[in-house]
């Protein structure tokens, strides 16, 4: 007999509900009204939730761990979803994209474009910090109207997957080298833009080079190996009156000294054996109407310092074999990096000479007396380097700053240089690491990286155990409390093999 019950009864094998409530019949007998709610419905709804769900958990993962970046808009074009190797590209948080709209955080991905044009586009080469990258736009299409978008920023290792890349990058390496050796001995490719600092000492140093820029007085440039001496020697020229000339280099410790008069003032025809037929222009020719630097200067022979001095105090010269003055108009810049005054003592370099190189003089300091600069430098340089190597390094660790910033550098700037040159072509995670940099820098380091990782991994396991037993294995509140992501969650209970 059946009895009336507020309570719904459900009846799996029929896929229902059965409703029973009573009513006085018109014979004022009780009677039963029946009925059965059909649920396959609500069930199908909930099993297309859950999908929905897993769908979404699925995505969250794979933009946890893209390898390049990616974001999702929806159909008013507002970021939906991120993943963190965009952010970091951009150097963005993920509270300052979310449900944002795409155009006015991130314009230069164009991924409006699509909402218009229906189709899929590949975006031409556009650069960041110095990591170049291209934007692959796509469309989500429903009914055939745009609900949507994605954007794919392809910009790690993007030489190694991508053939266009590397034709760009071959040419452009081939061209850059030309142009680089037609430029090396006529004209200066570097400003003061050039000379990355905050030191005050520097910023005063550079603002007495512009002035001596503007003159017509001989300059010299000194300092240690490495501190930039031809960047000064390049600036200088780039902001004089002469800046439309050449800027002509002579490395005085590089070419031996037999040659270096001919290299200086050029020979006539038969000069001497070996001469070519119709003779040849010396450095002092060419830099006419510009600039002469004469780097290593201390490193000359006597016997030419003599001739040097000619020119300086007559402007003109006789080439070898020649009996036919030349005359000349050019500046002359000196860099060294020895102690002058004691070789003038030692009668290892003239004193008229010096004195007449020594009418501007600017002394460089070195970058273990302008510690502030290193991190400065550290960022300009990534940049440069990053544009150089075709790679994508966004930023170094905080062991691995603590150990440039506590370093001497006794090789000065062109030390640290080629520190991040190397550090960058073995950093695999997106970020300088401590192992990436040289054996001598690893050293003085309090722990070694290899500890500190072990030690980071201890601590992130015991925090991982404590919330999961603080929840009684619930994996999402586990999350919450740990502040990351469930996915992420599940990546480091599998990384470290918990059994949950």
């Amino acid at each position: 007999m059946l009895e009336e019950n507020k309570t719904p009864h459900h009846y799996e094998k029929f896929k229902s509900i059965l409703h029973i409530s009573s009513y006085e019949t018109v014979n004022h007998e009780e009677g039963k009204i029946l009925l059965f709610q059909d649920i396959s419905e609500f069930e199908k709804m909930a099993e297309e939730l859950e999908t929905v769900k897993k769908l979404k958990l699925t995505i969250e993962t794979t933009l946890e761990n893209a390898y390049d970046g990616i974001l999702m808009t929806d159909d008013k074009n507002m970021i939906t979803m991120v993943s963190p190797p965009l952010l970091e590209l951009f150097n963005l948080e993920k509270t300052e994209v979310l449900y944002k709209p795409v155009d006015q955080i991130l314009p230069q991905l164009k991924l409006g474009n699509v909402f218009s044009s229906e189709m899929a586009e590949v975006s031409d080469f556009h650069e960041m910090n110095g990591i170049r990258y291209i934007v692959h736009r796509i469309p989500i299409m429903k009914d055939g109207k745009v609900i949507g978008a994605i954007g794919k920023v392809m910009f790690r290792q993007l030489n190694e997957v991508s053939e266009l890349f590397k034709k760009l990058q071959k040419a452009e390496n081939k061209a850059s080298f030309y142009h680089q050796q037609l430029q090396k001995s006529e004209s200066a490719r570097f400003t003061w833009d050039h000379i990355f600092s905050k030191d005050p000492n520097m910023e005063r140093l550079k603002k007495s080079a512009a002035k001596a820029a503007k003159g017509r007085s001989t300059v010299l440039v000194r300092g240690e190996s490495g501190t930039g001496k031809e960047l000064f020697a390049h600036a200088i020229h780039n902001s004089s009156a002469r800046s439309d000339g050449k800027f002509v280099v002579v490395n005085c410790a590089a070419i031996p000294e037999d040659l270096l008069e001919s290299e200086f003032f050029g020979y006539e025809e038969g000069a001497f054996t070996g001469a070519k037929q119709r003779g040849k222009i010396g450095k002092f020719d060419l830099a006419n109407g510009g600039t002469l630097f004469l780097d290593e200067i201390g490193d000359m022979s006597l016997s030419l310092q003599a001739k040097l001095l000619r020119v300086l105090q007559e402007r003109e010269f006789y080439r070898v074999g020649g009996n036919v003055r030349v005359k000349v108009d050019v500046r002359i810049i000196a860099a060294t990096n020895r102690n002058l005054e004691e070789m003038v003592k030692q009668g290892e370099f003239r004193e008229d000479l010096y004195y007449r190189l020594n009418v501007i003089s600017l002394n460089i300091p070195p970058l273990r007396e302008r510690v502030q600069d290193v991190e400065y430098l550290i960022i300009g340089l990534m940049k440069e380097l990053n544009y150089m190597l075709g790679t994508s390094i966004t930023g170094i660790s905080s062991q691995t700053k603590e150990a440039l910033l506590s370093y001497g550098w006794p090789g000065n700037v062109r030390e640290l240089r080629n520190v991040l040159e190397r550090a960058m072509t073995f950093a695999e995670h997106g970020k300088i690491q401590a192992e990436d940099l040289p054996d001598y820098l690893i050293s003085q380091l309090s722990t070694p990286p290899t500890e500190q990782i072990s030690l980071a991994e201890d601590a992130e396991l015991g925090a991982i155990k404590k919330a999961l037993n603080q929840t009684n294995g619930n994996k999402a509140k586990a999350a919450r409390l740990l502040g990351i992501s469930r996915s992420g969650l599940y990546e480091k209970i599998k990384k470290y093999e918990l059994s949950v």
